[in-house]
Parts: C-alpha cells; structure tokens; sequence
C-alpha cells in the first residue's frame, strides 16, 4: 500500500480540485432536488423526490469522506512511512572499484591502521545546493544524538531519506524520511547510541515524483560513543 499512500499524497491539490468539482454537480442537484420536493402536490411525486435526495445526500457524504481520507494520508500517513515501503530504491554499490586499486574493506583496514576513518574520496555523489550533507563533515568522529545537516531540493521533487551502513557491508538501515524538500537546514536526528562503534557508509538518497532516484550523496564517518 506504500506506492498508493505516496501517490494519493504526490496528487493531493489535483485529487481535492477533481473532489470540489464532483462536489459542486452534487450540491446543485441536491439542491434541485429539495426544491423538487418542497414544492411537489402530490404525495407520491413527494416520495420520489425524496428517495432520489436521499441517494444524492449519500454521494456528498462520500464526497466529504473521500476529502477527509485524502488529508489524513497526505498529512499523518505518507511523511510516517518508512521510506523502503514508499519505493525501493537502487543500492549505490560502493565495493565495486576500478581493477588494481583497493576494495573497500582493504582501504578501510588501512585507513583504520592508520588511526583516521576511511573516507572513500571524501563525498560520492553529492551536488551543491540540490543534494549534500554539509554536517557531519567526511570523516567526522559522531556521538549520541546528532543533527544531520544537507540539502534535499532537487527539480521535480518527490522525498528524501537517509541511510546508514556499516562500511564494506550493504546492510542499509533506513533512519528518517520526508516529502518536503530542505535547503541547507536539518534533514533529521540521527542517534548513534545503539550502534557498535566503528565506521559507517551515512547517505542521502532523493527521488523525484515520477519515482525515479537521484544518485546517493555518500560520506563516511566514525561513531565513538
């Protein structure tokens, strides 16, 4: 049901403009009928009218239910969804390195031999001023609850999430997602009091509204709680 609520929500002022306008047929008819009925003679002509108010009163109280539906998806429903069950989105293979340079794990080991975490070419992926976590900085040594810094605010807009794996897995773990486009503010908290201490993969991944995801902004950094 993810792709549906995140639908209903991408189209939410079209769905309520379709609403209004069904809305309108129906209260005029409504109210044609009503006046079919006060001024009806005859008892049987009263209770026809009457019936076909009832079914037209039905159809506005739909309506008005459909409306209401709508707003509760589109505002409590939608930005709650875990964004894995909004759309799946392509694992940007950060192992894969070109023949005769280190793997991942093999820089890692290295970097960590070394005492600084491993930062693979610092940032991957990141565009200024559309896609970009300026804060925490490549490379930073994080503890507790800390404020993830970026921009999410890309052309045709859909949502954003960010994402958290240990370096040299592919285990993403999903954190926060949201539907409103951010520029250079808090994209969310990220608590790192759980976790083991270590290095971690922490990317922001965008989607525009035709479902289709932009390329990860990728940094690396360090927990030490």
């Amino acid at each position: 049901m993810g792709p549906v609520y995140r639908s209903l929500a991408n189209y939410e002022a079209l769905i309520y403009i379709v609403l209004a306008i069904w809305g309108l047929f129906v209260f005029r008819s409504m109210y044609r009928t009503w006046l079919e009925w006060r001024n009806s003679v005859f008892s049987l002509e009263r209770e026809f009218a009457l019936r076909r108010l009832g079914r037209i009163t039905a159809v506005a109280l739909l309506i008005l239910g459909l409306v209401f539906a709508e707003f509760f998806i589109a505002t409590f429903v939608a930005p709650s969804l875990p964004a894995s069950d909004i759309l799946t989105t392509p694992t940007l293979d950060l192992l894969a390195v070109p023949p005769g340079t280190l793997s991942t794990a093999d820089a890692t080991q290295a970097a960590l031999s070394l005492g600084t975490p491993a930062v693979p070419s610092g940032m991957s992926g990141c565009v200024p001023d559309q896609i970009m976590i300026t804060s925490p900085q490549p490379g930073a040594i994080v503890k507790g609850s800390i404020e993830i810094i970026g921009t999410a605010n890309v052309p045709n807009f859909g949502f954003y999430k960010y994402e958290i794996a240990p370096i040299g897995t592919q285990d993403w773990a999903t954190l926060s997602a949201d539907r409103n486009p951010k520029q250079n503010i808090s994209l969310g908290t990220w608590n790192t009091a759980s976790l083991t201490n270590g290095e971690y993969f922490l990317r922001l991944v965008i989607t525009d509204n035709e479902g289709i995801s932009f390329e990860p902004c990728v940094i690396a950094v360090r927990v030490a709680n």
